[in-house]
């Protein structure tokens, strides 16, 4: 019996050691998520203590609880080394990398930089050589390095689509591998939230494919609100083995060859697994960056039975399930257009 109870206590205490390990790693590491806001701003003052900055960051909820952040500190030895200064916080940081932030950070020479979601690559390289005077040549080197992209975790043939639009801040020092960087990582945050690994297991498939969706459904609109409804129509294509027939991967095709993004009918012939004219499925990756709210619509379709689209004339879309709907739909734009001398025309 006494080496059953010496067991017993072995094996409870191991037990008791993962259960800590366990809960103090969720304790820790759960990312801090704020409200209404991807990006806050925190200014820390000369001479203030790391419990004071603390108290704060909990009253304006960018922080869960004190006693995280507090261990967090303890752990790493930052209570002595918080620096005074402005920082830029990013929703889903931990405690550990605020607190880095906090002491490496808040030089308070960094630059504001605002990313249009669905951003075509060559475009972004335009804007990182204007906002932060980087390199677009380089920038366009890497964003196809395999080698660079092997460091990044990936195992695709370009950057583009896996970088997340947003408004950041940037210290001036940057380089060019840093900021690519640095969006490639927060686009890996939304990965790594348990309910879109969970969805993605539920509709079998991939990061590429959900974020090769999700540029497809950012190109068709600027309006946030019909994503999950433009989603819905492209799911629902894939499953009946539909051509998504979608303008953006053609126009994804045609745009370094003319300054405006209007199609031919000879565009719809390019022999290129991009044309989703001409080939079903999904193109072999993304057509652009794609913003939050679009990667989400890829994941989370709206519960309709649409098959169709086509532009309402307003910078919305009319929606339909039905073949004949659909044709309807198209003479009512025709007849917009004409009146309003409109040429862009889509599906």
């Amino acid at each position: 019996m006494k080496g059953f109870f010496k067991s017993f206590e072995f094996y409870a205490a191991v037990a008791l050691f993962v259960f800590i390990l366990f809960f103090g790693y969720l304790y820790l590491y759960t990312p801090n998520y704020f409200k209404n806001s991807s990006v806050r701003e925190f200014t820390i003052k000369e001479g203030e203590t790391l419990s004071h900055v603390i108290d704060r960051l909990y009253r304006k909820g960018l922080i869960r609880n004190r006693g995280g952040m507090k261990l967090a500190a303890y752990i790493t030895g930052s209570a002595d080394k918080i620096r005074a200064g402005k920082f830029m916080l990013h929703t889903g940081s931990t405690f550990f990398e605020m607190l880095n932030e906090f002491t490496s950070g808040g030089t308070g020479h960094q630059t504001k930089v605002t990313i249009p979601e669905g951003i075509w690559q060559n475009k972004l390289a335009g804007l990182l050589h204007r906002e932060l005077k980087l390199d677009s040549t380089k920038i366009m080197r890497l964003s196809f390095d395999r080698k660079f992209l092997k460091s990044l975790g990936l195992r695709v043939k370009k950057l583009e689509g896996y970088l997340l639009p947003d408004t950041y801040f940037f210290d001036d020092n940057w380089d060019e591998r840093e900021v690519l960087g640095k969006l490639k990582y927060e686009n890996d945050k939304i990965f790594k939230l348990s309910r879109v690994k969970k969805q993605m297991q539920k509709l079998n498939m991939s990061r590429h494919e959900i974020l090769t969706l999700a540029s497809i459904i950012d190109g068709e609109s600027n309006k946030t609100s019909e994503f999950k409804l433009i989603s819905a129509v492209y799911h629902n294509r894939l499953k009946k083995g539909m051509a998504l027939q979608a303008d953006p991967t053609i126009q994804y095709l045609i745009r370094n060859r003319r300054r405006h993004n209007k199609i031919y009918y000879k565009d719809l012939k390019i022999n290129s697994h991009y044309n989703t004219y001409k080939f079903a499925g999904l193109p072999p990756g993304p057509i652009n960056n794609p913003g939050r709210d679009a990667i989400f619509a890829a994941l989370f379709p709206a519960d309709v039975d649409y098959l169709y689209f086509v532009a309402d004339g307003k910078g919305g879309h009319l929606f339909a399930s039905r073949y004949s709907e659909q044709v309807k739909n198209v003479r009512k734009y025709r007849i917009w257009r004409s009146k309003n001398s409109r040429h862009r025309v889509r599906k």
